[in-house]
């Protein structure tokens, strides 16, 4: 099953979450300096994707039956993984700050992996400006998988990001 979105969300952030998730996306903790860098904040039951727009978002979400293995890691920006749990049988993309529901899909209950594909980040010229133009896009894979560590596959980096990345 896959889905396309377009929504706007502010401080450059959305969510994939379960339908009743508990994590508390306003704790420091949930946006550390770790989780800014990788582009993505993690509970059990919420993840946070760090989003290079401030404003319109598009991209789709897929439900796979297993991971993809045939990545071609040159189309993307940046790549980076990690495990949610689905307890209310409803997995959720949603804008931030309202957490309005952009997209549902029906799941079984059980443990994710959760992959996010970022494209085309250095077309946003403001990313701290809501802008028309910004042509950011989020690809998201979802498949059943018991590893919950969150893992960068690719690093996205530019000018900015180069002096304040300490990935380890």
């Amino acid at each position: 099953m896959r889905k396309k979105f377009k929504f706007y969300t502010e401080y450059n952030q959305f969510y994939i979450q379960d339908k009743n998730y508990s994590g508390d996306t306003s704790d420091s903790e949930f946006w550390s300096e770790k989780a800014y860098n990788y582009r993505l904040a993690t509970s059990n039951d919420v993840l946070g994707v760090g989003t290079q727009s401030y404003g319109n978002i598009k991209g789709e979400i897929e439900i796979l039956e297993k991971q993809a293995i045939n990545v071609d890691f040159e189309q993307y920006d940046h790549i980076v993984e990690a495990g949610l749990e689905i307890k209310h049988n409803e997995l959720q993309v949603a804008d931030c700050p309202t957490n309005n529901i952009e997209v549902k899909i029906i799941v079984n209950n059980g443990k994710y992996r959760v992959r996010v594909y970022s494209s085309n980040l250095s077309s946003v010229l403001e990313p701290d400006l809501a802008n028309d133009i910004d042509d950011d896009y989020y690809r998201i894979e979802v498949w059943p998988d018991e590893d919950m560590e969150r893992k960068v596959l690719k690093q996205y980096m530019n000018n900015m990001d180069r002096e304040t990345l300490p990935l380890s």
